[in-house]
């Protein structure tokens, strides 16, 4: 009976060994979706951030007569155009 019981504290073990490491498994994975998550958030404000200066700048630049709305124009279609071919 003795033996009995020491085998089965050792399944109890290795089970609670088993549990512990998944735990541990999937707490990192949270832990990485988590600052996953974090650095795309960042990089959307980052990329918003950028359209907003790319517009003021062209916009400013076209006020200024640098540019011609004309050519902002087409420079936006071709962009277009090249992303549609994808």
């Amino acid at each position: 009976m003795l033996l009995g019981n020491v085998g089965q504290q050792l399944d109890i073990s290795d089970l609670n060994n088993a549990i512990a490491e998944m735990k541990t498994a999937f707490e990192e994975t949270q832990d990485l979706d988590r600052s996953q998550e974090l650095s795309i958030a960042k990089l959307q404000r980052e990329n918003h951030e950028l359209k907003l200066y790319l517009t003021t700048l062209v916009r400013l630049l076209v006020a200024k007569g640098v540019l011609r709305q004309a050519e902002v124009d087409a420079a936006v279609q071709a962009i277009d155009d090249s992303n549609e071919i994808k």
